[in-house]
């Protein structure tokens, strides 16, 4: 018993002796200081990508960031005014969201994804008939291939039949990504 007494004093003195040892040793320092420049030869990340990748994970501020630079470097395309307008539906800025996505449209009236992100919001404000027929339109363009259109144009149409559901707490919905920048409501549970 002394004899373990005396030994874990010697590990407790040896411990002592390396951390006063350590601690008057200096740390090393990088040799700059400061944080490392831009790579101007590294390829440019597509800021599109970037922003959808936050969508997802329901970072839409920073998303909307993302999809500002990309239209700095892009300029305003029918994908960037779909995502700026998708991005500020996630946020619950709607007055910001519908010039985007009625601008998208009018850009590029055959692109389906425009179309349908064009619905989600027509759906978030109420507007189920006018949805309805966005999402109509966004099938036919799609040729009926997508499921997110499919399933968006089900509950705009279940929304127009069954208006005593439409309480304001059944309409809390969430944007759940589906493919190239398409969205489909989800009911928030």
């Amino acid at each position: 018993m002394k004899s373990a007494g005396r030994a874990l004093r010697k590990i407790l003195k040896a411990t002592t002796v390396l951390a006063l040892v350590a601690s008057c040793t200096e740390p090393s320092l990088p040799e700059n200081p400061f944080a490392p420049g831009v790579d101007l030869d590294n390829p440019n990340v597509d800021q599109v990508t970037v922003g959808n990748r936050l969508m997802t994970a329901g970072e839409y501020e920073l998303a909307l960031e993302a999809f500002t630079r990309a239209a700095l470097e892009q300029g305003m395309t029918p994908q960037i005014l779909t995502s700026l307008g998708t991005a500020n539906l996630g946020l619950r800025r709607i007055g910001q969201a519908e010039p985007l996505l009625r601008r998208a449209v009018e850009d590029d009236p055959e692109w389906p994804v425009a179309w349908n992100n064009l619905g989600v919001f027509l759906v978030e404000t109420g507007q189920y008939s006018e949805a309805a027929q966005v999402f109509r339109r966004a099938y036919a363009l799609d040729n009926g291939e997508s499921d997110a259109i499919r399933d968006n144009l089900r509950l705009a149409l279940a929304k127009m039949e069954n208006p005593v559901n439409n309480t304001p707490q059944e309409q809390e919905f969430e944007l759940e990504r589906r493919g190239d920048g398409e969205y489909v409501l989800r009911k928030n549970q």
